[in-house]
């Protein structure tokens, strides 16, 4: 009988990153065209000699006009094995840790004790993931064809990416910015986390004696605006530090600085506060669908999978 409890458990933990691994995917397919305006914005905008875009309707259309639809998704090809491997972990260990410390505090309802950090610590963990994968990503998104990057020295590829920077900047190279990337991750997903469950806590109490036919309907709907909602926050809290990252990650100076405070102020110095929000557009217009995409993909995942989510 032990046995056949521990076998479920395991079942169920298995199920959970297969659940998050789905979601990430959603979020890529929804999400990565604008994140590549985004990039551009915040690469282009912070230097002296690049390329200037009025703004993120004036970037996706430089790039459609000279690169056509797959220069939305350059990059892609990382994103899906980052973001699907990263969604994978954040979703599961959150679920985790989320109930073995409800079990412990005996706690109920969205209680930040719980999800704060359980949301940070699955945050911090998969830093380590993105950090390397969008480095690669954003510099594949960096060097579209109006980029000022020589043909010469473009990448063929992510692999032809990652092996170069490799072969120039060693292992710390494909880690460049994981200090910023960690300290994004960690915040942010305290606040997404944070907005989802409390978003959804109070939209379930409100459709709690609705019958079974209009629940269906409602769920789908809490898990829209509640994973909206969350990754819009998400990205208000933390988007100085992904300028932050972006900089460091696509400077081509080794010797570049890598504090991500000492980065916003010299971007401050050079293009105010505006600069520390460059690319603010496409993130929020890019935020609300992508992670209401996730949400709703988890949700109904766990659901299909039969794990049970309070």
């Amino acid at each position: 009988m032990v046995e056949a409890t521990t076998t479920k458990l395991n079942s169920e933990k298995y199920k959970e990153y297969l659940a998050g691994l789905l979601a990430g995917v959603a979020t890529v397919i929804i999400g990565h065209p604008f994140d590549t305006v985004k990039v551009k914005l915040q690469k282009h905008h912070n230097e002296v000699h690049g390329v200037k875009y009025r703004n993120g309707l004036h970037c996706t259309a430089r790039i459609l006009q000279n690169e056509g639809i797959k220069g939305l998704y350059r990059g892609a090809a990382s994103s899906f094995i980052g973001i699907g491997f990263e969604s994978s972990l954040l979703f599961g260990m959150y679920s985790q840790t989320k109930q073995a410390l409800q079990v412990k505090l005996q706690s109920s309802g969205p209680d930040p004790v719980v999800i704060i950090p359980s949301a940070a610590l699955s945050g911090a963990v998969i830093s380590f993931v993105l950090c390397p994968t969008e480095l690669v990503k954003c510099r594949m998104q960096v060097q579209g064809t109006d980029s000022l990057v020589p043909k010469s020295s473009r990448y063929t590829g992510p692999l032809d990416c990652a092996l170069k920077t490799f072969r120039t900047e060693g292992v710390r190279g494909n880690f460049r910015g994981g200090v910023t990337t960690f300290l994004r991750e960690s915040v942010g997903n305290a606040v997404f986390f944070s907005v989802y469950e409390n978003v959804r806590h109070v939209m379930h109490l409100q459709i709690k004696d609705a019958s079974r036919d209009y629940k269906s309907i409602a769920e789908l709907g809490i898990g829209l605006l509640s994973g909206g909602l969350g990754g819009v926050a998400f990205w208000l809290t933390v988007l100085p530090l992904d300028v932050a990252k972006t900089m460091i990650q696509t400077n081509p100076d080794q010797k570049c600085a890598r504090n991500p405070f000492r980065v916003l102020n010299m971007v401050y110095k050079q293009a105010g506060l505006r600069g520390c929000y460059a690319g603010l557009g496409p993130t929020i217009v890019r935020a609300f669908p992508a992670n209401a995409a996730a949400i709703v993909t988890w949700e109904f995942a766990m659901k299909i999978l039969g794990i049970r989510h309070d």
